[in-house]
């Protein structure tokens, strides 16, 4: 047994030889302990003492001007409007639209301004001087693909050493997965990625999911933080280049006041056409509206949860988050982390920036229109439970502007619907009801109704110009670049953007309907509960598909048919909502075709830069992805194979004590493996906790090899 020479601050760990490279990997699992305190804050309390608050830049101010002035005066230049073209003897109705315009051209009219103040962004500068902070790469997992996930972080790991980085960088995998079907090539899968890397890696598999992602990051702090100056979050289908790296830990050393870099996540790996759509729109619109939102955050910017370097001392010392009383929805875990660690803090005096020039930062996209509303689901009660806290002391005005924004980009989707829902009464009071010109008994002359339509008109381009400007400003901007030619040329991003809008109208109001019950299901006090993601999605057949939209067909239906006898002539400004409706089953489902997928590439659509010159860290990962991947059963591979049975026996975590009731499932599975004729027997045996029981257990695992296979 030799020491480690290249892992940071580890005095005495062990290794071994790997079994299929002859390298030396560590032999514990995980390395020393290096605890950190994590106190739990207290939203009521003084925020814990950090860094002087610096006062924002001159360009920062201008831009939070641009950006939320602009809105503003855009909201009350609308309201304006939507009032004169009701003329005199408003209605209550009228009201009620007047107050949900009001709201709805203030959000768009926000992102409209906030794209123009990112004119007034800053490009960070890398410091030459790389510094020496130690540096952990973390990535939890939940029940994902493992040699997906992992073969990112080998390509990662290459890229590191190749800077020369790998004496102060480690990889951590952060496992919470308790399924009994993927346990086993879990771990496999990182005891081949400890022999394939090039710096190294620890797997820490959970025994409590206490706190899901949050509990997951923090109990690695607790234990392991105080080795480390430095981390790096990814999420499970993403990572960033060593090179981004490098640069955000040179930033991050340099300023001392610095606790947190978020990157701008480019998608990649894009397969339907759902997926494909979202990608190109991120690629094309997502720099100019990352430029947005850093010129006004400046350094009260927000977290995303992933691809982002965070101080962990700082961490530590701002983020441990409680459990919020009551059940959930409401109470619980706080599932939107990120952005109230971010809040926490920025409110000790902490910079939370997000660098949007560091763009060697991908992650995967939801395949599915179905598959996005699953997550979408989780998304809305965690930032709905942001209302819990936003008035929490020492936010800063800007930090509850993030959380803000966040729960309007979920309340926006009932708020429209209300004003589609608004507009419609108003118009069938008009059809069904007779005008009255006499109000008064003794009134001499009469009232007539009046109303602009004109001025409506004017009010409903306007809209669709702050909608679409923004979006012909990127694609403009994508001509003028080299993006141009690697995006398939201007004609090709042109045909592609064009696509793009059209299915973004057409999945628009089933989004808005899908998210109005989720919202709804939030309030009557329905949990979202914790599912593992999909990433790669399958095409759903028209039984799925029309149980999960018949709704909205019905809806679209019923809508078309009533305004066509009431008012044919309203049929041309709802005709793209309806449409939508009408059509979200075919949408639903041929989006999710990987086939018109690959058309849509192989015709020049929807193609990013990404795809045609495939990033170096990316195409890495493909290669590692196919040597750690375990094939067939994995369960079964520990009976057969000794070395695998070794590996994985290292990586079990110790289990805590338990209570009898809490050791039932180990009891009975070791009683049905003793009365077993063969391993396949053993294993059809026992139920779900019976072979998690197995898989957590070396003696268990010993017995059950002992049987024929």
């Amino acid at each position: 047994m030799t020491t480690m020479e290249n892992a940071p601050g580890d005095a005495g760990t062990t290794t071994r030889a790997g079994a299929r490279q002859g390298r030396l990997i560590p032999d514990p699992a995980v390395p020393p302990e290096s605890p950190l305190e994590m106190p739990a804050q207290d939203f009521s309390a003084p925020p814990p003492q950090g860094p002087a608050f610096v006062a924002p830049s001159v360009e920062v101010l201008a831009a939070r001007l641009i950006s939320f002035g602009g809105a503003l005066l855009i909201a009350g230049l609308g309201a304006w409007q939507m009032w004169a073209a009701f003329g005199t003897n408003i209605q209550l109705m009228q009201y009620v639209l007047l107050t949900l315009f009001t709201i709805t051209f203030a959000w768009i009219g926000f992102s409209f301004c906030s794209m123009l103040a990112g004119l007034l962004a800053r490009q960070q500068e890398t410091p030459g001087d790389d510094g020496k902070a130690r540096i952990a790469v973390v990535m939890p997992v939940y029940h994902e693909d493992p040699a997906e996930s992992l073969g990112l972080l080998a390509a990662l790991a290459d890229e590191l050493a190749a800077l020369g980085m790998a004496d102060r960088c480690e990889i951590f995998v952060l496992s919470d997965s308790r399924d009994p079907d993927v346990l086993a090539a879990e771990a496999l899968t990182a005891a081949r990625l400890r022999e394939r890397a090039a710096l190294p890696v620890w797997y820490r598999r959970r025994t409590d999911n206490a706190g899901r992602k949050s509990g997951n990051i923090a109990e690695f702090v607790r234990r392991w933080g105080g080795r480390y100056d430095q981390m790096v979050v990814l999420d499970a289908d993403s990572v960033v280049s060593g090179e981004v790296i490098r640069q955000m830990s040179a930033r991050m050393s340099a300023d001392p006041a610095l606790a947190l870099i978020q990157t701008m996540p480019i998608l990649v790996n894009g397969q339907t056409i759902f997926a494909r759509v979202i990608q190109f729109a991120g690629r094309i619109y997502g720099p100019p509206i990352a430029r947005g939102v850093a010129a006004w955050s400046g350094d009260n910017g927000n977290f995303w949860g992933h691809n982002a370097m965070i101080r962990v001392a700082a961490f530590a010392q701002c983020c441990g988050l409680p459990e919020l009383p009551g059940r959930p929805p409401w109470g619980g875990t706080v599932l939107s982390h990120d952005f109230v660690e971010a809040a926490l803090l920025r409110r000790a005096g902490w910079k939370v920036r997000l660098d949007w020039d560091l763009r060697a930062s991908f992650e995967g996209s939801p395949p599915t229109l179905l598959d996005m509303a699953v997550r979408e689901r989780r998304w809305a009660q965690g930032n709905l439970q942001h209302l819990r806290l936003i008035g929490g002391r020492g936010f800063t005005a800007i930090t509850r502007a993030h959380f803000m924004i966040g729960v309007l980009s979920f309340l926006m989707s009932p708020i429209w619907l209300l004003l589609i829902l608004a507009g419609l009464i108003l118009t069938a009071n008009v059809i069904l009801s007779s005008p009255v010109y006499f109000p008064n008994t003794y009134q001499l002359f009469p009232d007539w109704p009046t109303f602009d339509a004109r001025r409506m008109i004017w009010l409903l381009a306007a809209s669709a110009a702050l909608l679409l400007v923004p979006k012909i400003f990127s694609i403009v901007r994508a001509w003028r670049r080299p993006l141009a030619a690697s995006a398939g040329g201007k004609s090709r991003i042109l045909l592609s953007a064009a696509f793009e809008i059209v299915m973004s109208a057409l999945i628009a109001p089933v989004q808005m309907l899908i998210q109005t019950r989720q919202i709804c299901e939030i309030l009557i006090g329905r949990n979202s509960g914790w599912e593992s993601q999909v990433r790669k999605g399958s095409m759903p057949g028209w039984g799925v598909v029309l149980h999960r939209h018949w709704i909205h067909v019905a809806a679209g239906l019923v809508t078309g048919v009533t305004i066509a006898y009431l008012a044919p002539g309203q049929l041309i400004w709802l005709s793209p909502i309806l449409a939508g409706l009408i059509l979200a089953p075919l949408t639903s489902r041929w989006s999710a075709s990987p086939v018109l997928g690959r058309w849509a590439r192989a015709a020049g659509l929807l193609v990013t830069p990404e795809e045609r010159t495939t990033p170096p860290i990316m195409a890495g990962s493909v290669n590692h992805a196919r040597h750690l991947r375990v094939s067939g059963d994995a369960t079964a591979l520990l009976g057969r194979d000794t070395g695998a049975r070794a590996d994985y026996v290292a990586l079990i975590p110790e289990q805590p004590p338990r209570s009898v009731p809490e050791r039932l499932p180990a009891i009975s599975a070791a009683a049905k493996i003793a009365v077993a004729e063969d391993q396949g027997q053993a294993l059809s045996f026992l139920d779900r906790d019976e072979r998690q029981a197995l898989l957590n257990s070396p003696a268990l695992i010993d017995d059950w090899a002992r049987l024929p296979q």
